[in-house]
């Protein structure tokens, strides 16, 4: 694989089509988690969702990563599928930590990730890949974005000098 800023570009371009497959899972799975911890969460739009895209890639470092984790898993498919288990696995939980952020949304976008995957399915003429692509997506973006009470509010566990 040869990355370049142009093929950084065009992983950019391909995450922020994909809006309309990433938004309602992000939603999916908000509701749901909502529901397990009995608050509210606020649902994501394409236009958030496409915004967050563009904060991603606007810091080139990280840009680069996500590119290569996504072009990856894009491209990934095992004959029968099962053996390339672990790697799609592994591939996606990190690429949903590296969007997510610093911790404590890193390890929340791994957990996440995995619980977005059982929801999200690929279609037959896709690469194995891709359902965990868009279901470490979904599970990274939704992190960042905001609409979780306790990242809307100071921390009671701040120590001021």
């Amino acid at each position: 694989m040869r990355l370049t800023p142009d093929r950084v570009a065009a992983e950019r371009e391909w995450v922020r089509d994909r809006a309309d497959r990433v938004v309602p899972i992000i939603n999916d799975v908000r509701d749901d988690l909502g529901e397990i911890f009995e608050t509210d969460v606020d649902r994501v739009t394409e236009d958030q969702y496409r915004a967050e895209v563009d904060a991603v890639f606007a810091d080139g470092d990280l840009a680069v990563n996500v590119a290569a984790m996504v072009s990856i898993l894009r491209d990934l498919d095992v004959e029968g599928d099962y053996p390339g288990f672990v790697v799609d696995e592994l591939l996606g939980r990190e690429l949903a930590a590296t969007i997510a952020g610093p911790q404590p949304l890193r390890t929340l976008g791994e957990a996440t990730f995995h619980y977005a995957d059982l929801q999200v399915h690929g279609h037959e003429d896709e690469n194995a890949g891709v359902d965990d692509l868009e279901a470490a997506l979904a599970a990274g973006f939704q992190e960042r974005l905001p609409g979780w009470n306790w990242t809307e509010r100071e921390s009671p566990f701040s120590v001021e000098r």
